[in-house]
């Protein structure tokens, strides 16, 4: 495979093969050198992405790329449905809106380190964390699942879970209009319904941090971040329901691609015509997991709040309001380039450049936030959209650090350590269900972010506000 670059941080993988355009990734030398570590099987994805019918060029990767099933994560791929553009589950993956949510306080350092033990242990008991975990004192019925997969964020609020404002600052308000619940198979509602409010495991989690520094003091006032404020990232998304429709529909893509004259290079890009009962099917299916998404972190958010209630900050004191939520596995309808498209982001986030009408309006002036999480050990970042992603990344970012270590490989070489005293004698509480899965996330199996958020700022598709440091990390 040959690529040139073409700006800074930006490199474009021309035309070659049965591409129908090219493609485009943003890196640093760094992450160069950790696509090369890779055999560049991640750019070898992107490649074969843009093979798929209806593509509008580019394909793009962010620079946190990795393999991923189909698509590399950090894909983002737009199509058109006046082309023939198809949709692909595996470009949206099985984790249907798996997303953060930040929480910022009114409270400093100084307020929290006097309770930070007392608080770890309060967030882990009310926030169930792990494989299959669930909270057995908050439970929904059948029918008020459905109402939560239509409604998205929203129907929690107005049971109380939660403030109207909220809302406001979730992505889309929380919910996808388009979701049918009646195109979600019984298993999905089967694995969905205890999880609802949960965390779940691998690289899902929940942190207590602090602003350490501020880059930019216009778009810091206008998120209302402050140094040494505390903060909370949630991290997760759909759980076994959206893993579930995800799974269905790869299979049922996979039965009917022939019938429609879709080549695929990839079994894992199984597609359908955006216009196509399949597609439409997927469509409506993918935004009811995706409001269990939604929905899921605003419950999580309820019992952080609680949490902090229970170790002695009255609501008052804490303070704790909904910076913003975004998705980073998502597949939606945008205006680009003067066109209708259907825009996949499979591990990477939208970047709404300033005066986007979908930012809530406290930040049109600078840009819609854009939420960066780094490794248990190190720091995450507030961006802001640009004008720049908007022109040259379908209105994307990146969603994170990005793994260069599998996880057997992290378990391998982390099993004469301890993680979690190591973390703790840097200040950083660790509270998990397992000692695998803090071993599978250890620092070092996550690319740095800062080397991920350089290459963004450098290729002009976000711009750093804040940097956050972890107090307290809960996984599952």
């Amino acid at each position: 495979m040959r690529w040139e670059k073409i700006a800074p941080y930006t490199y474009r993988i021309p035309r070659q093969g049965k591409m129908r355009v090219d493609a485009v990734f943003f890196a640093s030398e760094e992450i160069l050198r950790d696509l090369e570590a890779e055999n560049y099987a991640s750019l070898a994805q992107l490649a074969n992405v843009a093979t798929l019918p209806g593509i509008v060029e580019p394909a793009l990767a962010m620079p946190d790329i990795h393999w991923g099933y189909g698509f590399p994560i950090g894909g983002v791929a737009a199509f058109d449905p006046e082309a023939g553009g198809v949709v692909s589950p595996g470009g949206v993956g099985f984790d249907i809106n798996c997303g953060v949510r930040l929480l910022v306080s009114a409270l400093t350092l100084e307020d929290l380190l006097p309770r930070q033990r007392e608080l770890a242990d309060a967030l882990f008991r009310l926030v169930p964390s792990g494989v299959g975990s669930e909270r057995k004192d908050v439970r929904f019925s059948k029918k008020e699942l459905k109402e939560i997969l239509k409604e998205g964020a929203g129907w929690l609020v107005r049971k109380g879970f939660g403030h109207p404002e909220d809302l406001r600052f979730i992505e889309s308000e929380g919910r996808l209009p388009w979701a049918n619940p009646d195109k979600v198979s019984e298993r999905a509602f089967e694995r969905g319904a205890p999880q609802i409010g949960t965390l779940g495991s691998g690289n899902h989690f929940l942190e207590v941090q602090y602003v350490d520094q501020v880059y930019d003091l216009e778009a810091a006032e206008a998120y209302g971040l402050f140094p040494n404020q505390i903060a909370v990232l949630i991290h997760t998304g759909s759980r076994g329901l959206g893993h579930q429709v995800c799974q269905d529909y790869v299979e049922r893509f996979l039965k009917v691609a022939p019938r429609y004259g879709i080549e695929l290079v990839d079994k894992q890009l199984a597609a359908a015509p955006i216009r196509s009962p399949e597609g439409e099917d997927y469509l409506q299916a993918m935004a009811a997991a995706a409001n269990f998404a939604f929905a899921n972190r605003q419950l999580i958010a309820h019992f952080v709040r609680e949490a902090f209630e229970a170790v002695g900050f009255t609501p008052r004191e804490h303070g704790l309001r909904v910076l913003y939520d975004l998705a980073h596995n998502n597949a939606k309808f945008e205006e680009h380039g003067g066109r209708r498209v259907l825009v996949h982001r499979k591990g990477a986030t939208r970047a709404f450049g300033p005066g986007h009408p979908e930012i809530p309006r406290e930040y049109q002036r600078v840009g819609q936030p854009v939420l960066v999480p780094g490794d248990m050990g190190r720091y995450s970042y507030v961006l802001a959209g640009t004008e720049g992603a908007m022109a040259h990344a379908f209105g994307s970012s990146c969603h994170g650090a990005g793994r260069k270590m599998s996880r057997h490989q992290a378990k391998r070489v982390a099993r004469e350590r301890n993680l979690v005293k190591e973390l703790a004698e840097r200040g950083i509480l660790v509270r998990a269900a397992t000692r695998a899965t803090v071993d599978e996330e250890m620092p070092e199996a996550y690319k740095d972010v800062s080397s991920v958020v350089e290459a963004v700022e450098g290729a002009g598709i976000g711009k750093k506000v804040a940097r956050l440091r972890p107090l307290i990390v809960v996984k599952g």
